[in-house]
This record gives structure tokens, C-alpha cells and sequence, in this order.
């Protein structure tokens, strides 16, 4: 493997490791911790809020010191230091205390999107398909926190799915300190020069419709994110509420017991969970393809549409109808993803892209900070059917919004740009 392949890998597993950081604990309170700890789930969700707002307000001043000082050193700091944080909540044995530890994590998990995302999009060309993978990775994160932490649970405890991939990030943050030190230590010796707009003549046209898509930028990645944790956070429970029978039936079957039992059903929900996750990120790598060759407007609009029929069709549904309807969903909620990312490498100067990456993330985890106490709330009073039928309310927003997209970007940076 070249050098550079082992760049965009070792790049690949920041994105796989911050989304996991960021949901062990989803899984951890669906199925063990509510029990363990006789505290109710919805209230074990408002310990996790800091956590998600960390994971967005952290995002804007961490892109500002990548631009400032170095975009690999803060890598190396987020490998390091989410494995550290990660350790330490293992310790907990509180629900305030468990909340500290998610909120050091995602003090660091924020600096990933801002950071991760600017590497990529300005080392390699074929941005699409870059940001894509780059994506599928992150979503293989998501499924393998339900995976990981349902084995743990059943195998050897909540505790160790906190310690175990928290090992291996600091292991990855040496390897990939070790593959760029050179690369560091060269950029923090050269100076670095202010970024100067390039066309300060702009027409008002043209500097209409870059505020009219940044507008529309920011707002679908509002609702969008509002989709994503309300799908990627709750399905466990979700999984755990209307699967029991088809998880026990499928445990039975795999351990060839002859009677019913629960055995092995934490680990069957979230095996079911991260197969709807691992198949349903494969639409970013169709999302990415597309993005490429057709842009962003008639993309996002397929992909909003899909998210609209398979919410109106979940409610009710359990077992195994309710597995294909959720991996429909799925593939809209992954699928939509790479294109505000896409859209943002297209527009941004490149001298302040962390930066501003750095606030688009900051609305996009805030607002997933937000939908926790909106998700126990709705789940609380009317259950998941609920949940839904506002989601695809959601979605419909987004289809209204990505209407008003022109059918090819504008290319000129300084509107986007963030002042020095």
C-alpha cells in the first residue's frame, strides 16, 4: 500500500471511529444501562445532549485551529484524545458521570468533520466519490457501535465496548502521527499567508445565487440531521421495542436452541442493526457516483423522496416487514449525507474550508445535540409511530428546499468564505 492510500485509510478510520464514539452509548442505554441502573431510557438520553452539543459547538474552533496551525497535528490530537475520553467513561458508575465522559468525547469527535472532511476534499480531486467512501466509513461506525456494544453486553459488558475501540484509536492516532510527521513538521516551518478573495468583483447576480445556496445548504443540513439522529440513535431501541420475536427467533436459530430463550437477543438486535446500517451505506457510494456526474439538485431531490415513502409506510409495522421498510429509510438518511459536503468543496475557499466546515457542522451537531430531547419526548408520549410521521414531515421540508437549487452550482468562493 502506498503512502498515500494509507493517508485516505488511516483518514477513513477517523470517520468510522468518531461516529462510533458518538452512538455506543445509544446502544448501551437501549439495552443494558436503563436495566442495570433502574433509570428510565428517556432520561438516560438527557445525559447524552452535552455530549452531542459538544460534538457540534467544539466543531467551529477546531476547523479554526487547523486553518491557523495544522490540519494533521489536530488528527493526531483527535485519535489520542477520543481514546482517552472513551477510557475514562468506562469508569463511570453514575449517570452524571457517564455524562462528563461523553461530553470529553465529543469535545473530540468534534474535531473530525471539520478537519477530516478539509483534507479530503483538497488533497485528492474526484470529490464525489472521495467524500462518499470517506462516508460509508462513517456509517459503518454507526452500525458497529449497536454490533459492537450488543456483543459486549452479552459477552463482557458495556463497560468494554467503551475501552476496547478507545485502545485502538490511540494505536491509530501513533500510526498516522508516524505517517505524517514529516508532512507536520514542514507545514508548521513554512509560513502561512492569508487567504485573499480572488474575484472581489463579483456580480450581483452571481453573488445572489451563492447566498441563495448556502441558505439552502444550511437549512436542509438542519432538518437533515434532525433525520439522521432520529434514525441512527433510536433504531436500536426502535429494533429493541418491535424485533423481540424476530431477534429470539433468529438467536435460536444461530445458538440451535430448541426452546425460547433471551439469550443472545441483545446481540441479535444489534446485529440487525448494523446489517441496516452496513447495507444502507452503500447509497453513499451511489450518492457520490451521481453527485459527480449529475449534481447535487436532482440527487437530493430522489433521495428526499425516498425518505418520504418509507416514513409514512413504518408506522405499525414489527419483525420482519419493519427490518425492510427501516432499511428503506436507511438508504435515504445515509444517502443524503455526502451532498452538503459535496456542495461546500464546490463553493469554499480552500484556505478557510475547515472553517467553515466547521460551522456547517456546528449547525448539523447542535441540532443533533437538540433531537435527543426531542426523540425521548415524542417517544415518551406517543412511541416511535410518532417519531416517524414527523420525520417524514422532515423530509418533505428538505424536497421543498432542494427544489429551489439551480441545476449547477456557482463556483466563485468568497461568499462562503469565513473571514480571517
Amino acid at each position: 500500500m502506498t503512502r498515500d492510500r494509507l493517508y485516505f485509510l488511516l483518514l477513513n478510520i477517523g470517520h468510522f471511529l468518531d461516529h462510533l464514539f458518538m452512538l455506543v452509548f445509544a446502544t448501551v442505554a437501549a439495552l443494558a444501562l436503563y436495566r442495570e441502573w433502574g433509570v428510565g431510557y428517556g432520561e438516560l438520553l438527557a445525559y447524552a445532549t452535552p455530549g452531542f452539543f459538544a460534538f457540534g459547538v467544539f466543531a467551529l474552533p477546531a476547523g479554526w485551529v487547523a486553518d491557523k496551525w495544522n490540519r494533521d497535528g489536530m488528527m493526531c490530537i483527535f485519535f489520542v484524545g477520543i481514546g482517552v475520553a472513551s477510557i475514562l467513561t468506562s469508569f463511570a458508575t453514575s449517570p452524571l458521570q457517564i455524562g462528563v465522559g461523553l461530553f470529553l468525547i465529543g469535545m473530540f469527535a468534534a474535531i473530525y468533520h471539520p478537519v477530516g472532511l478539509a483534507i479530503v476534499t483538497m488533497r485528492w480531486r474526484d470529490t464525489g466519490m472521495r467524500i462518499a467512501a470517506n462516508g460509508v466509513w462513517g456509517n459503518l461506525g454507526v452500525a458497529c457501535a449497536a454490533l459492537i456494544t450488543g456483543y459486549m453486553i452479552d459477552h463482557g459488558g458495556w463497560r468494554m465496548a467503551f475501552v476496547l475501540p478507545g485502545v485502538f484509536s490511540i494505536a491509530v492516532g501513533v500510526i498516522y502521527l508516524l505517517l505524517r510527521r514529516d508532512g507536520i513538521r514542514a507545514e508548521l516551518k513554512s509560513s502561512k499567508t492569508s487567504a485573499i478573495a480572488k474575484d472581489a468583483v463579483m456580480s450581483a447576480t452571481h453573488r445572489t445565487l451563492l447566498i441563495r445556496v448556502s441558505a439552502i445548504v444550511f437549512l436542509t443540513t438542519a432538518v437533515s440531521s434532525i433525520i439522521f439522529q432520529s434514525t441512527t440513535f433510536a433504531l436500536p431501541k426502535m429494533f429493541d421495542e418491535r424485533m423481540q420475536g424476530l431477534a429470539e427467533h433468529l438467536s435460536n436459530w444461530v445458538n440451535g436452541l430448541a426452546t425460547p430463550g433471551e439469550d443472545g437477543v441483545a446481540t441479535m438486535i444489534g446485529a440487525l442493526a448494523f446489517a441496516v446500517f452496513a447495507i444502507a451505506s452503500i447509497a453513499q457510494l451511489v450518492v457520490g457516483n451521481m453527485l459527480d456526474r449529475y449534481g447535487p439538485r436532482r440527487v437530493f431531490m430522489v433521495v428526499a423522496v425516498i425518505q418520504i415513502v418509507f416514513f409514512s409506510l413504518m408506522p405499525g409495522l414489527t419483525d420482519g416487514t419493519a427490518l425492510v421498510v427501516a432499511l428503506g429509510f436507511m438508504l435515504g438518511a445515509f444517502g443524503q449525507i455526502p451532498i452538503n459536503d459535496f456542495m461546500i468543496g464546490k463553493m469554499a475557499s480552500g484556505a478557510s474550508r475547515a472553517r467553515i466546515y466547521g460551522v456547517r457542522y456546528v449547525v448539523s451537531f447542535s441540532v443533533l445535540a437538540a433531537s435527543l430531547p426531542f426523540i425521548a419526548f415524542v417517544h415518551d408520549r406517543w412511541g416511535f409511530d410518532t417519531l416517524f410521521v414527523i420525520l417524514g414531515c422532515a423530509a418533505g421540508v428538505i424536497l421543498l428546499a432542494v427544489a429551489a437549487l439551480p441545476a449547477r452550482l456557482p463556483t466563485s468562493e468568497p461568499v462562503l468564505a469565513v473571514a480571517e
